[in-house]
């Protein structure tokens, strides 16, 4: 006989967002009864996810400090002509830390793992047994959901974690190395060294598509060790996905196509850097906005989802313009040049970027000076987002 379970707020989908506001209402409104549904058997997944020191504010810190599970001081990023070290933290969050901190902070009957879900709607939630949740308020964060309304990019990538006999030598990580030969768009390798002899390898690519060969890029994983020197004895963690790149785009299509009248977190919002991909600042964000907020109904979930990620999209219209200009502008064998350029410029500037936080001179100065695409197609680019 179908079950019918009853709680304040339901969040559908126990990935980084779903799992952030869990445990920001948690901590901020434990007078809740919440429930987080998770269609595989751990929360999180199989990721890494990591973040820049500015990318997170100061006072939002409480959120995800007890989820890191490494810190540097700095990071490194090497191009054919220009390599150098940014002075700014850089941290980075495993999936079991996270599984491990959720079960931990929430009781182990507002966890529902391993439940397919079949629909949801801003009060309810159906599952494919015949179950269902009827709660006051109801949070999809199961991802991407129908992208089809947006004009993307791709950031791909195949990642894998290496243990080197003798160690890897690395003092911090490699966010971007694109010294490496140039395929199907702008490639770098981003290496994580993990402990002395552990290290997490990424091959990733800008690219025109999503479609993901994971065999190419494991076997350039390989051919990247080797020409460090590394002797791998063991490989550990993969993972591989495809973040979108957003240039252009009807964003209240696509918001509906998500659910029409269903607050949304994460992906499934649109809440992520037009320009790398990245979700997790934005989730921190969402995830304390809505622990305090005092209506966590259906409908007041929904505006509040809504109207925050509307809000961030229209803030957001700088980044994809430059995301529009390496994917329509540069060749795509030379794209790496956008990127170098771009880090040759101020720390401070840097950081703001990828915090989605760029000053009127930040802007003015990223794109000033003799653009590194053709001039022509940098102009129809701009007209075209005008």
């Amino acid at each position: 006989m179908a079950e019918i379970h009853g709680c304040d707020v339901a969040i559908v989908g126990g990935g980084l967002a779903g799992s952030l506001i869990a445990l920001a209402l948690a901590e901020k409104r434990p007078d809740l009864s919440l429930l987080l549904i998770e269609a595989g058997e751990t929360i999180g997944g199989n990721h890494l996810w990591s973040f820049f020191d500015a990318d997170v504010a100061k006072e939002d810190r409480w959120l995800l400090a007890p989820l890191v599970c490494h810190a540097w001081p700095d990071y490194d990023v090497a191009f054919p002509a220009h390599a150098r070290i940014l002075r700014q933290p850089y941290y980075s969050i495993a999936s079991e830390r996270l599984d491990e901190v959720v079960r931990a902070r929430l009781p182990a009957h507002a966890l529902m793992m391993g439940r397919k879900v079949h629909s949801v709607a801003a009060t309810g939630v159906s599952f494919a047994d015949g179950d269902r949740i009827e709660a006051k308020g109801v949070i999809d964060a199961r991802g991407a959901g129908d992208l089809s309304a947006l004009d993307l990019g791709w950031q791909k990538f195949v990642g894998r974690e290496l243990e080197v006999a003798g160690g890897h030598g690395l003092e911090r990580p490699v966010v971007m190395d694109a010294t490496v030969a140039q395929h199907d768009g702008y490639r770098f390798v981003y290496c994580l060294p993990l402990s002395p002899t552990r290290v997490f390898v990424e091959d990733t690519y800008y690219s025109d598509g999503a479609n993901v060969n994971a065999g190419a890029l494991g076997r350039r994983i390989e051919v990247y060790a080797e020409s460090r020197g590394w002797q791998v004895t063991e490989s550990g963690r993969e993972e591989r996905g495809a973040l979108p790149v957003a240039m252009g785009g009807d964003f209240e299509a696509f918001w509906r196509a998500g659910g029409a009248r269903v607050a949304k977190a994460g992906m499934r919002a649109g809440l992520f850097h037009p320009m790398t991909g990245y979700s997790l600042p934005d989730a921190v964000r969402l995830a304390v906005r809505i622990a305090a907020a005092d209506d966590l109904s259906g409908d007041a979930l929904h505006t509040l989802t809504h109207d925050h990620a509307r809000a961030t999209w229209d803030d957001r219209g700088f980044y994809r313009l430059l995301a529009a200009m390496l994917f329509r502008a540069a060749d795509p064998d030379a794209r790496y040049r956008v990127l170098e350029r771009f880090y040759r410029l101020r720390a401070g500037l840097i950081a703001r970027f990828y915090a989605a936080r760029s000053t009127f001179p930040d802007k003015a100065r990223v794109l000033s000076g003799k653009p590194p695409v053709p001039f022509w197609r940098a102009v129809r680019v701009a007209r075209r987002m005008a």
